[in-house]
């Protein structure tokens, strides 16, 4: 195999497995904590670790090599999986969804800041497929394993946990070696300028300033909005389930999971395009599209319109993936072809903080806005949205 055969597999394999559990854990927030607890305490105990840590990596992640770093990402991951599926209490299953999130916001900080070792277009490209295939495969695997086969939520988080042991085979046997003669050939633009950890403070934020306005808001804006649509809005996009076919709706619960499909389907199909030769590089506009469907979204919520059938709601959310996957790909893609080659591996992982610092704050929103919707919709005479069967 060529060797840019295999550093594509490799960060393709890398973006599957680092977003897979991510995906199944959210697909799985109405089984994990009840119809009757917001989602948006899933969502933010899947994302708030990850956050934190990106936010405080720029300081001390060259510190710790890559090597090392995969084994912490592979050992929290299966253990917060393990908690997960094995342990019934909620705050025990919260705890375990933390030490996952932990995890994930390890690895895309890590696999994206690896891109800089490798040809960007198929590292890059390579890994954006592959949390593209993350959440097709893995809402589908849910859907498919808990919808229609009737598996116990139980048993189907156990049999996703052992999927991180991929990391290891991938990075050992698939990927080529790195160029070690420019391993950390920017390093000296992380260390200290003195001994006062203030002055590297602000240093780190004046290089962190210049990749605001181009890359990090217009990113943020866009998961801020797709994941109120998300977690928040989609649980309370219900429909009457005799109009619905009940080999894929068996339950008002089973919408939810369908919703998570398609939108990871639109995602993978947009976050795979930059492998096509596609790129969309107006960034904003994409956070413009994005918020206008937050709109159309509550509404339909609030007064069961413009959507008098679900198949019309269907292509929305599909079309929301597609947005979401186009500013993710397209973001990361710019920051490596517009940064200097001893900024790119740093610029990468800071950008990386912005999607974590959206979710964070589509979480906080979502903890009051789902209740709301449904409060709305139970004085219109509509309570699906209390119920699970």
């Amino acid at each position: 195999m060529k060797d840019s055969h295999r550093i594509f597999t490799s960060f393709l394999g890398f973006g599957l497995l680092n977003n897979i559990l991510y995906v199944v854990i959210l697909s799985a927030a109405v089984d994990l904590v009840g119809s009757q607890t917001p989602k948006a305490v899933v969502l933010l105990s899947d994302i708030l670790p990850a956050f934190l840590l990106k936010l405080a990596a720029p300081f001390f992640i060259h510190l710790i090599p890559y090597k090392t770093r995969l084994w912490l990402l592979v050992g929290l991951s299966m253990t917060g999986m393990f908690i997960i599926s094995l342990v019934d209490h909620i705050k025990f299953k919260i705890f375990g969804i933390c030490m996952a999130s932990l995890s994930s916001g390890l690895g895309e900080l890590t696999f994206l800041q690896l891109t800089h070792y490798y040809d960007e277009l198929h590292s890059i490209g390579g890994f954006s497929s592959g949390t593209g295939v993350a959440g097709l495969g893995g809402s589908f695997l849910f859907m498919l394993l808990t919808n229609i086969m009737g598996v116990s939520i139980s048993w189907t988080l156990l049999l996703f946990s052992v999927l991180p042991l991929g990391f290891i085979i991938l990075y050992y046997l698939l990927l080529p070696p790195m160029a070690e003669e420019i391993r950390y050939e920017a390093l000296d633009d992380y260390e200290l300028t003195s001994h006062s950890f203030k002055n590297h403070f602000f240093t780190i934020l004046d290089q962190i300033r210049p990749l605001l306005r181009p890359y990090m808001i217009p990113l943020c804006t866009v998961y801020i909005s797709e994941y109120v649509i998300n977690q928040g809005v989609s649980p309370t996009l219900l429909f009457p389930l005799e109009e619905l076919p009940r080999w894929l709706f068996k339950s008002f619960r089973d919408i939810y999971v369908v919703y998570g499909f398609l939108y990871q389907l639109g995602v993978f199909i947009s976050r795979s395009s930059i492998n096509f030769g596609f790129r969309f590089k107006n960034l904003y506009l994409l956070s413009i599209l994005q918020f206008i469907n937050v709109l159309i979204t509550i509404t339909q919520s609030v007064y069961f319109w413009p959507f008098p059938k679900i198949w019309f709601l269907l292509v929305l959310i599909l079309y929301e993936g597609l947005l979401g996957g186009l500013s993710y790909v397209n973001t990361f893609y710019s920051v490596s072809e517009e940064s200097s080659k001893n900024k790119r591996e740093f610029n990468m992982g800071c950008v990386g903080m912005s999607d974590s610092l959206g979710i964070v704050i589509a979480g906080l929103i979502n903890y009051n806005l789902e209740r709301s919707l449904c409060n709305a919709q139970i004085s219109r005479g509509r309570d699906w949205c209390q119920r699970t069967k």
